[in-house]
């Protein structure tokens, strides 16, 4: 009886185990799908395209930047498989006239943020409350410099 007990409870732990680990691997192969920067297409279905906004993410650090055309927010995110959320915003504190609509939508889209996608090289956010889309930006393709 005690041999079934042992095994029963070994089976136990090496299960839990191995779905631990297998959750480590997902969440950090999805780490690595979004390291890298963004260009910022849209924001709630406004084009911001011209503008040259950027979305940056540091895998490592697991570390989010957004440079606007006046301040810069940063701060942290979360991911665990496509469940995406950013903890508190920071931000630079200049005054630029008639530039501050898109930060502002910016870090209001990443407060709400609750999941992503990603698909051809496309980043989607997507609100926690009712999964609407909030951003889309494309991947900036690293060119390498011979």
């Amino acid at each position: 009886m005690k041999s079934i007990f042992s095994i029963l409870v070994c089976s136990i732990l090496f299960l839990t185990t191995s779905c631990d680990e297998t959750q480590k691997v997902i969440n950090t192969a999805s780490n690595v799908q979004l390291n890298g920067n963004y260009t910022i297409n849209t924001v709630n279905e406004k084009s911001y395209t011209p503008k040259g906004l950027v979305l940056s993410f540091d895998a490592l650090n697991k570390s989010v930047n957004a440079t606007t055309e006046c301040n810069n927010l940063f701060g942290t995110y979360t991911i665990d498989l496509y469940a995406l959320n950013f903890g508190p915003l920071a931000s630079t504190k200049m005054f630029c006239e008639g530039k501050m609509d898109a930060e502002k939508e910016i870090g209001e889209a990443l407060e709400a943020t609750g999941s992503y996608t990603i698909e051809n090289g496309v980043l989607k956010l997507y609100s926690k409350n009712d999964r609407s889309l909030l951003l889309t930006a494309t991947k900036v393709r690293e060119t390498s410099e011979n």
